[in-house]
């Protein structure tokens, strides 16, 4: 389902669909009030140089369709692949470029596809089918048009171009990297020697790369840089076309991350024009809910009153009213409707574990309530906003997936039930998770637990935690679960209870309660998740001698700081993927949170499980990746030798060549093997 695009027209939407052998698969089109009528864009068996379509896209006027296949992965969003126009209209299909390249996008005519092959910008014109190079200084040190490795990671975007509504004009970024710091780190692979991998990092407090923006006439080839005066942006986090003609939209926001500003570049009259600012005595969090009207005002999400809510503003940026208010968050905005004038919305007010969806008008009144159902409901609407697809799903209940027409809210087909998995599901006998929450340091945080299928109150059982804990984070949520989840239910089959406590920090409870934990990142996560085991320890069927906790990232870094400050709780710890300090994360992260080491390094290195080792009493498996380019394997390397160090004996596994997710052929049911090992052996 995460493949569905509607078309403009509103009466219809496409989708990947797989063949019955699921090798090739076609991208079909079906229309809203006849969904099991499909009509077959295009089959990859009709082609022998397609196995199968991996993404697509569709050009403005949408006679034109882009299509991958062959995609290789670089880093968590960055990708190179095989690219394919079909022309709906002639049924002709032309390869983008004989090479593997990234990110095309197509002109909003549709004539024409921009791309960036080895880190420059290429334009290829689909009616000559000529292809012109637009930059020529990308190499090591230099990219155009995509995002360098800190941007693509916590800004969350790799294309750095955009595309004038009127095809005339392309934007793009250039990075210079020559400044960041080199990374290395070895891929031991199958041949004789390993190899040095080695990428710009830049860690907290180090160099970032420098960006400038360029506007390039496409019918001139003129290049002009936007020019921002007395203002020196440190980080440009997004970029696009809209709001007006000749308007180019533009965010930026300081290196404390605390002072966001949008601007409106007029790409004719080369002026600058401060539209809005975000300020906040923590920091600013990014975002995709920027959304013109037909009319160029703008509706804009923000946690200036202390909760996420929903603005309008005028083009100019003032504001028209504020569309949504209360002690709860917006948590996704989804689509106006420009008939009904009305604006849809997902958002907590029920809870901060349940997710609603929402219609309220734009003058600010006629709200109502699209999907309550106690869970988690989501929707995607067609592009007029006259249908929609409701995707909802609880503890007890998989994905399920449902057609609505949105005016009289009237359910016209289930697409999907997922019957089959909820079956399959059940003949494990688990048990549920149980939602609740606990008073912890003054505050009620949201904590689920899961009990033994043959649970005895009269007995006592061992306890496994399980948190990330990251900021604005959410794992106590009334949905459908992962894998993990399942891992988590088999355990407490085996005898276990098995709990987790989003503690201060975490998010969807408003902006004082994720902020609170400012210059200081797991310290009051921390003190949340000790003083929780403690409340449960006192619990009559919990064993407080045997109290576990364990994470994944953000949530290894509390794992190994829990067992160490909280000894005399923990008995057993499991880290995965961890970060040891916070020095050696990257710049947009940790500095959003902490400042830079030279500003703040007490709140670095009092929150470092490096400095606690001397503490350790419990059992410690640590493990991670060899070629983590997202928390290096550095963190555990040096989190062993300090341990070493001290004379503290430990467990602790590295998986060759494997990233921050850890997996790839048996290398998942390998680790979840040596945690499920440990846990029967040590708790």
């Amino acid at each position: 389902m995460e493949s569905i695009r509607s078309m403009k027209d509103g009466a219809s939407y496409t989708l990947l669909k797989d063949t019955e052998n699921e090798q090739a698969n076609q991208l079909v089109q079906s229309y809203y009030k006849k969904p099991k009528e499909v009509l077959v864009l295009v089959d990859s068996r009709d082609y022998e140089q397609i196995e199968r379509f991996t993404d697509y896209s569709f050009s403005k006027n949408e006679e034109k369709i882009l299509l991958e296949s062959e995609d290789l992965p670089i880093y968590r969003r960055s990708k190179i692949a095989d690219y394919w126009v079909f022309d709906r209209l002639t049924k002709k299909l032309q390869r983008v470029s004989e090479q593997k390249i990234q990110e095309p996008l197509l002109s909003p005519d549709g004539k024409k596809v921009a791309y960036v092959f080895q880190r420059n910008i290429y334009i290829k014109d689909l009616i000559n089918e000529r292809t012109r190079q637009l930059t020529f200084d990308g190499n090591y040190e230099t990219l155009n048009g995509i995002t360098d490795w800190v941007y693509e990671e916590e800004f969350g975007f790799v294309r750095a171009f955009d595309w004038s509504l009127d095809s005339k004009q392309l934007v793009y970024m250039r990075f210079d990297e020559s400044k960041v710091p080199i990374f290395s780190m070895d891929i031991y692979g199958s041949d004789l020697y390993q190899f040095p991998y080695m990428f710009r990092y830049p860690k907290a407090g180090e160099e970032n790369s420098t960006v400038e923006l360029f506007v390039v006439n496409l019918d001139t080839n003129q290049k002009s840089k936007v020019l921002f005066g007395d203002e020196k942006p440190v980080y440009i986090p997004r970029i696009k076309f809209g709001g007006g003609q000749n308007s180019l939209i533009i965010q930026t926001i300081n290196r404390h991350q605390n002072h966001l500003k949008l601007w409106r570049w007029d790409t004719q009259k080369k002026s600058l024009k401060l539209v809005l600012e975000e300020k906040d005595d923590a920091y600013v969090s990014i975002h995709d809910n920027l959304k013109f009207l037909e009319d160029n005002s703008f509706l804009w999400t923000s946690e200036r009153n202390g909760f996420n809510h929903i603005y309008h503003y005028e083009q100019n940026g003032k504001l028209i009213r504020r569309l949504t208010k209360g002690p709860w968050e917006v948590t996704s905005l989804y689509l106006i409707n420009p008939k009904l004038k009305e604006l849809y919305y997902q958002s907590v007010e029920d809870g901060s574990t349940e997710r609603r969806v929402y219609a309220v008008k734009l003058n600010g009144k006629g709200k109502r309530l699209i999907q309550g159902s106690k869970g988690t409901n989501g929707a995607s609407f067609s592009a007029d906003g006259s249908y929609y697809i409701h995707s909802f799903s609880d503890e007890q209940t998989p994905p399920r997936f449902s057609l609505y027409q949105t005016k009289n809210n009237r359910l016209l087909n289930l697409i999907l039930d997922n019957k089959g998995l909820k079956d399959k599901i059940d003949e494990f006998g688990f048990s549920d998770r149980e939602f609740s929450t606990v008073t912890i340091n003054g505050e009620q945080l949201n904590t689920w637990m899961i009990k033994p299928v043959d649970f005895d109150p009269s007995k006592e059982y061992p306890l496994l935690l399980f948190q990330y804990s990251g900021p604005g984070s959410q794992q106590v949520a009334n949905r459908w679960g992962d894998q993990r989840l399942l891992w988590h239910k088999m355990l407490a089959n085996q005898g276990y209870i098995v709990a987790c406590v989003d503690g201060r920090g975490t998010g969807f409870k408003g902006a004082a309660f994720k902020k609170v934990t400012y210059l200081n990142l797991v310290k009051y996560e921390s003190l949340d998740q000790i003083a929780a085991a403690q409340y449960f320890g006192n619990l009559s069927f919990v064993d407080k001698d045997r109290i576990g906790i364990w994470g994944w990232s953000f949530g290894g870094h509390m794992a190994a700081h829990c067992l160490l400050t909280g000894n005399d709780v923990f008995s057993m710890a499991i880290a995965v993927a961890p970060v040891t300090n916070w020095r050696f994360y990257d710049t947009i992260y940790t500095e959003r949170f902490m400042r830079t080491p030279q500003e703040n390094p007490q709140g670095y290195d009092l929150n470092s499980p490096l400095n606690y080792v001397d503490q350790l009493q419990g059992k410690f498996l640590i493990i991670h990746g060899s070629a983590d380019d997202n928390v290096h394997v550095q963190n555990t390397m040096r989190m062993v030798e300090a341990l070493i160090q001290e004379d503290k004996q430990f467990e602790w596994m590295i998986y060759p060549d494997k990233n921050h997710g850890i997996f790839g052929g048996y290398t998942r049911k390998h680790l979840y093997t040596k945690m499920t090992n440990f846990i029967y052996n040590n708790l």
